[in-house]
C-alpha cells in the first residue's frame, strides 16, 4: 500500500477494515486534490480556476434515504418517525464490510478535520472518501488542521463516503440503493449510492444535533450568523433557500458562518469552517461576497457554462435548481475572528410563505418563538431534495427536521431558555411571496427584506409603532425605511382582500393541523401561542 500525504505515524486503514495495495492519500492539500479530480476527468476548472463537478444523479439530498442505528445508545433517545428512521444494526455491519471490501479495490482520498469552533465541543472527524473531490469538500467545509494536528490526530468519528457503491436493499436493508447511516454507538457514518456531498455535511450536524442539547446544554442550530461593528450577534434560521447564506453575508457585518452553530452558556459559535451556498441567479450585484468568494480551492457543483466559453451561467436550472459552491470561510473576506461570538441580541426566522400570507416581518413574544421554531414553516425550494421541481409548503420542525434526532420540544425549550436568560429579541421574516400566491404573486425583493433586517439591526424599529395581525396574533410594524408601506400588511398587496382573508384561515388551519402531533409534549404556554383562527368576519 503506497501512502502518500501527511498523517499520524499510528494512522493506518487498516483500522478502518480497509486493506489494499492501492495508493492512499493522506490530507492532500486543495490543489493536489484538484489535479487528482482533474486527472481522474471527474471535474474541469472555469475561467477564473475554480472547480466544477457534477455529482450524477443526485444533485440534492435524499432524506428518506437517511436512517439511525437503532441499539442501546439510541433507542430511547431519538425520536423515531419518518425522518428519523431505524436501521438494523446487523444490517448495518454487513453494509460497512462490503462498503469497506469496495473501497480496498479504490484509491482512496483521507481528509482529517474537525467540527465545532468553540474547542470545548469540539470533534475530530476522519472522511474516508472514494472521490479527490469529495475530500476537498471536506476541506472547505470542516474546520482544516494544522501540520501538528494531523501528526497527533485520532479520529473521534469516521466517515465512509463511497459514491460508486451501490446497497442492495435486500441484503443491506436499505430503501433503495444509495444511503446515509449514522451508528452512534461505533461513531461511524457510512455514504454510498451518491456524490452529492450535503451528505457529508449534514451527517456530522445531525451527530451533534443528538449530543449537544442533552450532554452539553448547547442548542444546535441550522442557521447562519453574523457580527456587527458594535459586537450584535443576529442569527438566522431557515431551510435551503429561504435566504440564510445570502442574508447573514453583509458587507457591513462579519460573518460567524452560513448554516450550522451551537449556542452555549458562553456564546455562539460555528460547527464548521466553510459555507455551502446556492447558486442560482446568483448575481455579483445581490450577493458580491458570494460572488467573490467563487474562485480557486472553491467548488461549483452542477453549474453550466454560458455555450462556448468556461464561464458559469448561474441562471442555467438545466442540472438542478440546487446549484452549490462550498469554500472555505476565509474566501469571505469579513469573516468573523475564530467563529465564535457573543449572544445574538436579534433572531430571525425566514420563512419562505409559499401562499403570501404572512407578512414580511414580524415580532414575536418568547412563547410564539418557541411555537414558531417547532413548526419550522417554510417551502421546500425546487432542487434541495430529489423530487421537488416546484415551491411547495411544508412543515420542518426546527428549520431542520432532517437533521434533528431528538423530539423538537428539547430543542424548542432549550431555545425559550436561551431567548429568555439573555433578552434577546425574535423576528418572523417571510422572504416567500407578497401579492397572491406562487403563480400569482411576486417574491418579496432582497432589497426590502435588506432593509427590514437592517432596521431591526441598527434599531430603527425601536421607536416604531407595532399593529396586531389578526389570526396569527403577530406584532407588524406600521412602517419601515426604505420599503413600501403597502407590503409590510400582505393584505394590501392583494386585490382580492377576502380571498386573501379566507386564504389566512387556510394557513392558520395548517399551522394548528402540524402542532397537533408535538402538542402531548409542549407546555401550555407554547399551545397557546399558535394561531386562533376565526371567522371569515372577524378577520382584520
Amino acid at each position: 500500500m503506497n501512502n502518500i500525504g501527511l498523517r499520524n505515524p499510528n494512522s493506518d486503514l487498516s483500522n478502518h477494515q480497509i486493506n489494499t495495495d492501492k495508493s492512499v492519500f493522506w490530507n492532500l492539500k486543495p490543489k493536489h486534490l484538484i489535479e487528482a479530480t482533474l486527472r481522474q476527468g471527474q471535474g474541469t476548472l472555469s475561467h477564473n480556476g475554480t472547480l466544477v463537478v457534477y455529482t450524477g444523479k443526485f444533485t440534492g439530498r435524499s432524506p428518506q434515504d437517511r436512517f439511525i442505528v437503532k441499539d442501546a445508545v439510541t433507542e430511547n433517545r431519538i425520536d423515531w418517525n419518518d425522518i428519523n428512521r431505524p436501521f438494523d444494526s446487523n444490517k448495518f455491519e454487513q453494509l460497512k464490510t462490503d462498503l469497506t471490501q469496495y473501497l480496498s479495490n479504490k484509491e482512496i482520498y483521507v481528509k482529517d478535520a474537525a467540527i465545532c469552533n468553540d474547542h470545548t465541543y469540539r470533534l475530530k472527524a476522519r472522511v474516508i472518501a472514494e472521490y479527490p473531490w469529495s475530500a476537498h469538500f471536506v476541506n472547505n467545509m470542516f474546520i482544516r488542521l494544522s501540520e501538528e494536528e494531523i501528526l497527533n490526530f485520532t479520529p473521534d468519528w469516521t466517515i465512509y463516503c463511497a459514491p460508486g457503491f451501490h446497497a442492495d436493499p435486500e441484503i443491506h436493508g436499505t430503501r433503495q440503493s444509495n444511503f446515509s447511516i449514522i451508528n452512534f454507538s461505533e461513531k461511524t457514518i457510512l455514504i454510498g449510492g451518491s456524490a452529492y456531498t450535503g451528505e457529508i455535511k449534514k451527517g456530522m450536524f445531525s451527530v451533534l444535533n443528538f449530543y449537544l442539547p442533552v450532554d452539553e446544554n448547547v442548542l444546535s442550530m441550522h442557521c447562519s450568523a453574523n457580527v456587527g461593528q458594535e459586537g450584535d450577534t443576529a442569527v438566522f434560521f431557515g431551510l435551503s433557500g429561504t435566504g440564510k447564506t445570502t442574508l447573514s453575508a453583509d458587507a457591513n457585518r462579519n460573518l460567524i458562518g452560513d448554516d450550522e452553530h451551537g449556542w452555549s452558556d458562553e456564546g455562539m459559535f460555528n460547527f464548521e469552517g466553510g459555507c455551502y451556498a446556492k447558486c442560482i441567479g446568483l448575481r455579483k450585484e445581490n450577493e458580491p461576497e458570494i460572488w467573490s468568494a467563487i474562485k480557486p480551492g472553491a467548488i461549483l457543483e452542477n453549474i453550466k457554462f454560458f455555450p462556448g466559453t468556461s464561464r458559469p451561467n448561474f441562471n442555467d436550472t438545466s442540472i438542478t435548481q440546487n446549484t452549490r459552491v462550498s469554500y472555505p470561510i476565509h474566501h469571505i473576506k469579513n469573516h468573523y475572528k475564530d467563529c465564535v461570538a457573543d449572544h445574538p441580541k436579534n433572531i430571525f426566522f425566514l420563512t419562505c410563505d409559499a401562499f403570501g400570507i404572512l407578512p414580511p416581518l414580524s415580532k414575536l413574544t418568547p412563547e410564539q418563538a418557541m411555537f414558531y421554531f417547532i413548526s419550522g414553516y417554510t417551502a421546500k425550494v425546487a432542487g434541495t431534495e430529489e423530487g421537488v421541481v416546484e415551491p411547495s409548503a411544508t412543515f420542518s420542525a426546527c428549520f431542520g427536521a432532517p437533521f434533528m434526532p431528538l423530539h423538537p420540544n428539547e430543542y424548542a425549550q432549550l431555545l425559550g431558555e436561551k431567548i429568555k436568560d439573555h433578552n434577546v429579541n425574535v423576528w418572523l421574516v417571510n422572504t416567500g411571496w407578497t401579492g397572491g400566491p406562487f403563480g400569482i404573486g411576486n417574491r418579496i425583493s432582497l432589497k426590502h427584506t435588506r432593509a427590514l433586517i437592517n432596521a431591526v439591526l441598527e434599531g430603527k424599529m425601536n421607536d416604531i409603532s407595532f399593529s396586531n395581525f389578526s389570526v396569527f396574533n403577530l406584532s407588524i410594524p406600521s412602517m419601515c425605511p426604505d420599503v413600501p408601506g403597502d407590503i409590510l400588511h400582505p393584505r394590501n398587496s392583494w386585490v382580492d382582500k377576502e380571498e386573501y382573508n379566507q386564504k389566512r384561515i387556510e394557513l392558520a388551519n395548517m399551522f394548528n393541523k402540524n402542532f397537533e402531533q408535538f402538542a402531548d409534549k409542549v407546555s401550555d404556554n407554547i399551545s397557546e401561542a399558535a394561531p386562533m383562527v376565526a371567522t371569515l368576519a372577524e378577520v382584520e
